[in-house]
């Protein structure tokens, strides 16, 4: 992946896909960090760890990661806390429930302001306490269903919300590719991830979260050129 052109690395040991069971906190220090510890002694990569717990922060950030990766939105003090006090950026995501309940119906009274008013709320608590940054994750995929997640898609929602803070797109082999498309096999799916992560390059997200960085780099390059062609 570095050598492909990623910016970042994302570490994670727990899955928290829908119905996913948790990890216990030792188990997923244990898968982490010797990876974690490997790939910062090289030292010439952006190290994200994807994590929920504190204390799994804690020990990574202490073992060289540089950002943390938090599905549950910051919500936990101690995860600020934990990030204020390494001086390190968060990414922040919204998710309605949990692992284990988030796709049993999710129901919004407004999807764009609990959804987006959910991260910009989120982000000045976490800055007004000390984390140093913040980049903002709808968590396309996370307690939506399928026409939500397409309505955060929305182009116009967002140069908006990227025109005012960093925004990160995470729909890489997701299952709203094989609802639009009909591709149940989640190793198929990288077309459909590079159209939805073009999409929203092209509208102003600031990173996207992929699984096969080769392909993801050379096709926001290209799309990178011809937008600059187009625009001179």
């Amino acid at each position: 992946m570095r050598d492909a052109g990623a910016l970042i690395i994302d570490i994670g040991g727990e899955s928290t896909r829908p119905g996913a069971e948790p990890v216990p906190a030792d188990e997923e220090m244990h898968r982490i960090l010797p990876v974690l510890e490997a790939i910062a002694a090289e030292g010439d990569i952006l190290l994200s760890v994807d994590t929920q717990k504190p204390e799994v922060a804690r020990a990574a950030l202490a073992a060289g990661a540089h950002l943390i990766n938090d599905v549950n939105g910051l919500r936990d003090p101690k995860m600020r806390e934990v990030c204020a006090h390494f001086r390190a950026p968060a990414v922040i995501m919204h998710r309605k429930g949990d692992a284990k309940t988030m796709q049993k119906n999710p129901v919004y009274e407004n999807l764009y302001a609990e959804v987006y008013g959910f991260l910009e709320a989120q982000d000045a608590l976490a800055r007004s306490e000390g984390v140093p940054d913040v980049i903002r994750d709808p968590g396309i995929g996370f307690g939506k269903t399928r026409e939500q997640n397409l309505q955060l898609l929305n182009a116009s929602i967002l140069r908006s919300v990227s025109a005012t803070a960093k925004l990160l797109i995470g729909a890489s082999r997701k299952r709203l590719i094989d609802y639009l498309a009909d591709v149940p096999d989640p190793a198929e799916r990288d077309p459909g991830s590079l159209a939805i992560h073009l999409h929203a390059a092209q509208n102003g997200a600031a990173m996207v979260r992929v699984h096969n960085v080769p392909a993801h780099v050379q096709a926001l390059r290209v799309s990178e050129q011809i937008s600059g062609r187009n625009e001179g």
